[in-house]
């Protein structure tokens, strides 16, 4: 699939609206618009994890897929219906980041409470991550309730959180914060 952009500046979206991937204009503020732009954001955020990960070649390599399945996500989600051809999210990704997961959580001790966010630099923008990643799954959820998504979208961006929460853990070397109730 080409991608050409000639031109970034188009006015097309100053009076609120913009144009899904077939097409159609809807308002910025649509269900839709709001999914597949929180999925972007979740991708820049995973921008600034990689500041902080770039000497590991092999997760810096994962993180980089990462990136490029939310790339995936957003092109499936910003095109409704079945829309022929167009790029949808397969099944074996969600297998993909779930094999991930388990390879990523395989040498990890137990968790005996939750996981505070912090810890390493890297830590801590893999879980902010998450948590963008997470807002994204429940705004897919939310756009699901009124209009046909792929499902998968879903199976993928909550397999993608999982990831990202080991990874932080991993980031911390295994010496998470864990919550204190009451602490």
């Amino acid at each position: 699939m080409a991608v050409r952009i000639d031109r970034v500046v188009t006015r097309g979206g100053d009076g609120g609206q913009t144009s899904l991937g077939d097409g159609t204009r809807v308002g910025k503020d649509h269900a839709r618009v709001d999914a597949y732009g929180t999925v972007d954001e979740a991708n820049a955020t995973l921008g600034i994890l990689r500041l902080h990960t770039g000497d590991n070649a092999a997760v810096d390599a994962m993180l980089a897929r990462m990136q490029n399945d939310l790339f995936d996500i957003g092109a499936d989600l910003c095109v409704p219906g079945e829309a022929g051809d167009r790029l949808r999210v397969p099944a074996g990704m969600a297998a993909r980041l779930e094999s991930e997961v388990a390879e990523a959580n395989e040498t990890l001790p137990p968790l005996t409470s939750f996981v505070l966010p912090g810890g390493t630099h890297a830590a801590a923008y893999a879980h902010l991550a998450r948590t963008v990643v997470r807002r994204a799954e429940r705004l897919v959820v939310h756009l699901a309730q009124s209009e046909a998504v792929n499902p998968e979208v879903v199976r993928a961006l909550n397999r993608m959180s999982d990831l990202l929460f080991v990874l932080g853990r991993r980031f911390n070397q295994g010496r998470d914060t864990l919550w204190r109730p009451g602490g």
